[in-house]
Parts: structure tokens; sequence; C-alpha cells
């Protein structure tokens, strides 16, 4: 019953606005590479799969189990390198993720499926894969929206870009393109690119993306290029990035938290 004095009217309970653990990460396939001689004499593993990139798939899966959206990049959605096991389904089913998706960005056949992926906690809606702009083919960004009733959509993008500045220039303005006004706007992914070329890009800085880190990512035993970013946009409530210092590929992971915003 109400109480005296307060005219019978009753309060609302505010409902805390749940917060979402995300990470970004380039898996370079599942290789372990601890040095620059391991591109050399891992080569074989981009072509013939091998027992120590199952081993480190299931050192990831025990990472990323703590999250709660996590973006891959350069994943194999089932090969001959990999055994034919689509990586980013066995992470997802190794970690417990109850949702997960796969895009391939360069289909080479039996002998390699690249490809970018969300795993999520929380149903993903709207997933759509573009290819990117770029003179060699190959590259893309996937895009999904998490909706929790009572909150604002919170929209999610993970791309991995090209080497040439020139061409991450257009692939960056695609990306900003792709926006959604009306939510929370994440881009994650390898960017190839120092936060400098990010902060310069008018047409980021148009759409009101912050980079949420500075430190270095790559590579990971002695990184010394911070290439692997989130992004977001100015109404974000997103906590300042960390880097964890884990060698799982020749990328450090990036984590993240986001509370989504009630409506």
């Amino acid at each position: 019953m109400p109480g005296p004095g307060n005219n019978g009217a009753v309060s609302a309970i505010e409902v805390p606005s749940p917060a979402l653990r995300i990470l970004t990460l380039n898996i370079q396939v599942g290789m372990p590479t601890r040095n620059y001689g391991h591109y050399v004499t891992g080569a074989w593993r981009h072509v013939l799969p091998s027992r120590s990139a199952r081993r480190n798939l299931d050192r990831i899966a025990e990472v990323i189990a703590d999250f709660d959206v996590v973006a891959l990049q350069e994943a194999d959605a089932g090969s001959l390198r990999t055994a034919q096991i689509n990586q980013i389904e066995y992470l997802a089913r190794r970690a417990g993720f109850t949702h997960w998706h796969a895009a391939i960005n360069r289909n080479l056949g039996p002998f390699a499926q690249h490809a970018l992926g969300f795993l999520s906690r929380h149903p993903l809606q709207d997933i759509r894969h573009h290819p990117l702009p770029g003179r060699i083919p190959g590259r893309g960004v996937l895009e999904a929206h998490l909706r929790e009733p009572g909150h604002a959509p919170l929209h999610l993008l993970v791309a991995h870009l090209a080497l040439g500045r020139a061409t991450r220039e257009r692939q960056l303005s695609f990306a900003a393109d792709l926006v959604d006004p009306e939510a929370d706007t994440l881009l994650m992914g390898d960017f190839n690119c120092e936060p400098q070329e990010l902060d310069a890009h008018p047409h980021l800085q148009r759409i009101g993306f912050r980079s949420i880190h500075q430190t270095p990512t790559y590579p990971s035993w002695r990184p010394m290029r911070s290439i692997d970013h989130v992004l977001a946009t100015k109404s974000a409530q997103v906590a300042p990035a960390q880097v964890l210092d884990l060698q799982l590929s020749d990328h450090l992971p990036v984590a993240t938290e986001i509370r989504l915003r009630p409506t």
C-alpha cells in the first residue's frame, strides 16, 4: 500500500542498464606466433592443418569465454588448413556462446575460407556482410544489431582493412556510411593503421567516431604498432579499451565494456 504523505504515488524502480563486455581479436587462423621467425617456419599452417593451431583455438576459447560479444578477424570458415572446422563455430561452442555468425571475405575453395565473425550471448539481428572497396577483392565488413528490451539498440561492425592507406580511406568511409544513426555504434577490428590516421579521417569525424585506446597491439610478442581498434560513436557509454597482454596470435586482443542506454 502507498505510505502516508505520498498521495498514492508509486516510485518507478530504475533498472540498471546492462553492461556488455566486448572483445576484438585477429586470430590469424589459430596460428600461435611468438616471433618473426614463426612467419617462415609456420607458413605451412596456412595450407595444412596442425595440432598446435587446434590447441591455440582452445586457449582463445578460454579467454573469450569471459566476454559477451566477440568480434573475430582472420578466421577460417572451414577448409583444408583447418581440417574443415569452421573456427568461428568451434570457438562459439567451445566458449559457450549461444549465437554466432561467420561471413566469408575471400573464398579460396577447399584451401582457405577467410572469414569475419561475431560470437554473442545475446541474439544478433539484421546481420549483413558487405564487401569492401579495393583493387584486390577479399576485404569485408560484417554488421549486426543487438537489441535488449527497454534499451537503445547497439550497432556492431567488424572489419579487416587493407594495407594500403588510399584503399583504407575508402574502406573507412564505406564503413562509416553503414552507421545506424539511431543506435550506439562500435566499429572494431584489424584496421592496419595507427590511431592518428583514424582521428584524421574526415568521414569518421563527421559520424562522431572516437578511438578509445592508443596502446600498441602488433606484433604480440613486442607490440610497436596500434592497429587493432574499437571506435565508438559519441553517444556510446563505453569504457576506455584495454589491450590484453595475451599472445593468442600475432595480434593482441582489445577489450572494452559498453553500457546500453535505456529508452
